[in-house]
């Protein structure tokens, strides 16, 4: 998520709530999702205390209830209130890194599959191996290999991908 400032995917950038990290200058801390993340460990301890409080009715008589009320709404309450804040201070301020995401995409060399109806099995092979080896991009060494702009435009459109969408160059096959 939003690791960073440079490490982890850093495909999200979270609000800043707070001055930022003690042990690395210019982090975001994602303080709201820890705080639900908390909330969460309690509302596990208060479905504990519901389920031990549960199975020890006996005859259809349970002096428990007064327990499991209370835990089941501090439960609710503390849901609620952890929804709101993470939606108010947290997703709807979450952008997304579309230079990191596009960088990640391009640097893939799964979406070599996307070239197999346009050169053929084994010539995306040779190109991804002919990028794994040397650390350069799918695009890069296809270009290189002789593989027209318009097939790579076309095959490895990473937001058609996203959406499901297929390729219509199948007359660039191989």
């Amino acid at each position: 998520m939003g690791s960073g400032p440079r490490a982890g995917l850093a495909e999200l950038r979270l609000p800043e709530l707070q001055k930022g990290s003690s042990i690395m200058p210019g982090k975001v801390n994602p303080v709201i999702p820890e705080v639900v993340i908390q909330v969460a460990a309690q509302v596990i301890g208060n479905d504990a205390a519901i389920t031990v409080a549960g199975s020890q009715g006996q005859f259809e008589l349970n002096v428990r209830v007064p327990l499991i009320a209370r835990n089941l709404l501090d439960s609710i309450k503390l849901l609620a209130s952890a929804s709101r804040l993470l939606n108010e201070k947290c997703v709807a301020g979450v952008e997304a890194n579309e230079e990191m995401t596009e960088r990640h995409a391009e640097a893939t060399l799964a979406t070599a599959t996307a070239l197999n109806p346009h050169i053929g099995y084994d010539r995306a092979a040779d190109i991804v191996k002919s990028a794994a080896e040397s650390g350069r991009s799918l695009r890069e060494v296809a270009l290189e290999q002789g593989v027209e702009p318009l097939v790579l435009e076309e095959a490895l459109d990473h937001r058609r991908m996203a959406r499901g969408g297929r390729g219509a160059f199948s007359r660039h096959s191989a």
